[in-house]
């Protein structure tokens, strides 16, 4: 139903254009409250929170096909041995919740399931014998999980129309401040007591290139922390940019034409 504008109808025609407007009004056209930089950042207002993934309806209006089915392949990537060390998709997992995903599902879909398949891989490794419930490395994760969140909170400063290159660039930016992040706590707490973790620049820097002896050094870390998060974030924006535009091509097929009313076909125009 049309609504109504004082005691006339507004024309259906009448109508797109005010829709339009009030659009532009919230930031979806050239003003309002939304600001672009040239990485697709955009600073949102609490009132529109929800209209950066209007363009999302599956994900806004709750239907969790396909998040769950992203969680459980990335569940399935975590199982020992899978993938290489380091090379993860939990990185572009975060960052990709935190711009697709509605509401509080940015959270607490993404985290839980990193603290499930945390838990199990808890356990797996001690049952090999290494002392995962220890206090230093406990609080050596709970600086991986602030990691995740601020991944989250990163990509939530992105808008789902933004460009593939700019959710690329976010995505391996993402992935390098959490390699930041999580060596400086390694660095910081040394939950194995590695010798050459001393607490100064040389020692911080020997944690984020080199590593301790007896591992891969951690610059090859930071290599596959780099390429899985640009890998598993251009897979997963590059299946949202098709499987937007198939939305997009289906509803322009399904919409019928419509005549705007008050207008006369050139028929009834010339009887």
């Amino acid at each position: 139903m049309i609504p109504q504008c004082g005691n006339e109808a507004m024309t259906k025609t009448e109508h797109r254009s005010r829709q339009a407007s009030s659009w532009n009004d919230f930031g979806l056209g050239h003003s309002g409250f939304f600001r672009h930089s040239p990485f697709g950042f955009r600073r949102v207002q609490s009132a529109t929170c929800h209209l950066r993934r209007a363009a999302y309806p599956g994900l806004v209006k709750g239907k969790l096909t396909l998040p769950i089915a992203l969680m459980i392949v990335f569940a399935l990537s975590r199982i020992p041995g899978m993938l290489p060390q380091n090379f993860s998709a939990a990185y572009a997992l975060a960052f990709c919740a935190g711009v697709y995903f509605s509401g509080r599902m940015a959270w607490w879909l993404p985290l839980a399931t990193l603290l499930l398949t945390d838990v199990g891989l808890n356990l797996y490794y001690l049952h090999l014998g290494w002392p995962v419930f220890d206090l230093p490395i406990l609080k050596y994760q709970l600086f991986n999980y602030a990691a995740y969140v601020f991944l989250i909170w990163f990509g939530r400063r992105f808008s789902p129309k933004a460009s593939f290159a700019a959710l690329l660039g976010g995505g391996i930016l993402g992935a390098i401040l959490f390699y930041l992040i999580t060596n400086t706590a390694s660095w910081f707490f040394n939950p194995f007591g590695n010798p050459e973790y001393t607490k100064n620049f040389l020692g911080w820097l020997t944690a984020l290139t080199k590593g301790t002896a007896g591992w891969p050094q951690t610059w090859e870390f930071f290599r596959n922390t780099l390429l899985s998060g640009g890998l598993f974030t251009g897979l997963f924006v590059g299946a949202m940019k098709v499987s937007e535009a198939a939305e997009s091509a289906k509803e322009k097929e399904e919409r019928p034409d419509e005549e705007p009313e008050g207008e006369a076909a050139p028929d009834q125009a010339k009887a």
